[in-house]
């Protein structure tokens, strides 16, 4: 059984900083890319930003500049450090990773997700 467990949200105040954290556990044979969503209310889910196994990054055009992504291989874990923080941030903001686990003699990948996180940013 693999988990993702984010942590590090909360409430800031417009420019803050805040820094997501999501950790991996389980039965994991690779991790490959992993990232962040968010959804705001009323609003569909979003990719915030992604990074593959290679190190190779994407990011959503509303936050480059102000969020980096990433991730600590040795821990199975992923950052999403976001600066210059606006309003229009606030979400709940999910982690997502592309796992591959084991399942008995076999190796099985799919995308797990966290339960999310909420970041609320006050104007």
């Amino acid at each position: 059984q693999v988990q993702l467990v984010e942590s590090g949200g909360g409430l800031v105040q417009a420019g803050g900083s805040l820094r997501l954290s999501c950790a991996a556990s389980g039965t994991i044979f690779s991790i490959n890319t992993m990232g962040w969503y968010r959804q705001a209310p009323g609003k569909q889910r979003e990719l915030v930003a992604a990074i593959t196994s290679g190190g190779s990054t994407d990011y959503a055009d509303s936050v480059k500049g102000r969020f980096t992504i990433s991730r600590d291989d040795a821990k199975s874990m992923v950052y999403l450090q976001m600066n210059g923080l606006k309003p229009e941030d606030t979400a709940v903001y999910y982690c997502y990773a592309d796992i591959s686990s084991i399942n008995g003699l076999f190796v099985a990948s799919r995308d797990y997700w966290g339960k999310g996180t909420l970041v609320t940013v006050s104007s």
